[in-house]
């Protein structure tokens, strides 16, 4: 029997596994889809919110403030990109300057720092390309922007270099509880553990009421984005946020820190826990709504458009810790917005309540650090030199977009968890990211995962199951 199954390898079920894999615990990661990441946390803003939204005493303004707070020491032990760009919101008529004060106050109550409001001239000394509408604009400089996919994949690796293991493909179809604790079936047999982490994303609802009475319903909250070329990544230097009003949020412009720009969400309820397309009537939407903070905002520079689901819980607020009902049974639902900012908080939250529980002892070898894979596109000469020394192949330009070498894609490949797919490629070297996405790239990386995974290119999918990506041979191969 295992101590703690997570079910889930998105950002929330990776940093709980790498804050658990800090104890003397049994620890396996079972997920549906072929890799880390697949989920809600490769399709989103990639920001790390300041803290001012969520309202004063609720999970989210908690865990908001403190995931933000831990994530400059987080990104510099586990060598994920992360910018405290800060951010702005955008009060466009005078007669919503109260609800500023608001946003204001509420950072003050959560304890967000040098949260303050602008106004005059100031407002374009910090954005010159602002819309001449905006009246004034909340500032917070603690806001951030950082790599979704890098930071996933930096906590899965470092807990599996802890002792976690990961079951890909491995998808749970029902969970009921025994006598000391839950048997999790699934489409590659049975597990059995003491306790569940239920970090499922969009189907957490699904697991919790199969095991508590206090039922839950997550809705799927569709948002539909664009992305623009690197040569537009300068256009804001901060986040930007449309105020809050009765007709909605808003759509965000935000650098990337990859020095993209990026423009969205959309939101709209759908019922389709796995609808992730995008429509002529959402970038449509996502267009027009960004003309308004920024109406030179270059979107004829755009190289790409993607969409994520949301889990939205009908009380609003996160589901966190050990349902009433069901000992050893942990949340994680309705994570929504701000979940990637609060992922470092709720995994320590939620691992301290399980060692607890368990009564389990803190490892005395827990490997704290972890590198990334070495950046050519990033290197200074000598840095570049040096890997190149060391292995030529670093040499070897595969991707012109992004700079990115053979090197950098045979590590991705051998790496703990390494990738297995195109898609598993892209999220850590970024090949295929570029203006042409992938139009160039994509059969040298192939070859490079055929030779290296030592499999037939006719097995070689985009993101695993059955997203082949040949067909057949030709010429009478």
């Amino acid at each position: 029997m295992l101590d703690v199954i997570v079910i889930g390898a998105g950002v929330t079920g990776c940093a709980t596994a790498r804050e658990l894999s800090r104890y003397d615990l049994k620890v396996t990661v079972l997920e549906k889809e072929e890799d880390v990441c697949c989920g809600t946390s490769k399709a989103n803003s990639a920001i790390i919110h300041a803290g001012y939204d969520a309202e004063p005493g609720t999970l989210k303004a908690r865990m908001n403030v403190l995931g933000n707070q831990r994530m400059d020491a987080l990104a510099e032990e586990l060598d994920f990109p992360f910018q405290r760009n800060g951010s702005l919101v955008l009060c466009f008529d005078e007669e919503n300057l109260p609800g500023l004060e608001e946003l204001r106050e509420r950072a003050e109550a959560n304890g967000v720092p040098d949260v303050r409001i602008v106004t005059g001239k100031e407002i374009k000394e910090l954005e010159p390309n602002l819309s001449p509408e905006v009246k004034a604009v909340l500032y917070a400089p603690t806001g951030g922007i950082v790599c979704p996919f890098k930071m996933t994949i930096a906590l899965a690796e470092n807990s599996y270099v802890n002792g976690v293991d990961y079951r890909f493909q491995t998808a749970v179809t029902d969970i009921a509880r025994t006598d000391g604790g839950y048997l999790v079936s699934t489409n590659r047999g049975t597990f059995t553990a003491r306790c569940v982490v239920n970090a499922a994303g969009v189907y957490a609802d699904q697991f919790n009421n199969k095991v508590s009475a206090h039922k839950l319903h997550i809705t799927p909250r569709k948002g539909e984005y664009i992305l623009m070329d690197k040569k537009a990544g300068s256009f804001v230097s901060h986040t930007i946020f449309q105020q809050p009003t009765r007709l909605g949020k808003g759509i965000l412009i935000t650098p990337t820190v990859h020095g993209n720009l990026l423009a969205g969400p959309t939101a709209e309820d759908i019922t389709d826990k796995e609808e992730v397309s995008t429509t002529g009537e959402g970038l449509a939407q996502v267009m027009e709504k960004a003309r308004l903070s920024a109406e030179k905002i270059p979107l004829s520079m755009a190289i790409t458009s993607f969409a994520g689901l949301r889990a939205c819980e009908e009380k609003g607020d996160f589901v966190l810790g050990e349902a009433e009902d069901a000992e050893g049974f942990f949340n994680a639902a309705g994570i929504d917005s701000p979940g990637l900012s609060s992922a470092p908080a709720i995994g320590l939250f939620l691992a301290e309540q399980i060692a607890a529980r368990l009564k389990a002892g803190k490892k005395a070898d827990f490997i704290s650090r972890r590198k990334d894979i070495p950046c050519i596109a990033e290197s200074t000469p000598e840095e570049m030199e040096a890997l190149i020394a060391a292995d030529p192949a670093y040499g070897n330009v595969i991707c012109r977009c992004e700079t990115v070498t053979e090197g950098e894609i045979i590590n991705a490949i051998r790496r703990p968890l390494g990738a297995k797919s195109l898609d598993g490629v892209k999220r850590r070297t970024r090949a295929g990211m570029g203006r042409c996405q992938s139009g160039f790239c994509a059969p040298r990386v192939m070859e490079i995962l055929s030779r290296e995974l030592q499999i037939s290119p006719l097995d070689l999918t985009k993101s695993g199951g059955k997203s082949c990506l040949l067909t057949g041979m030709t010429g009478g191969s």
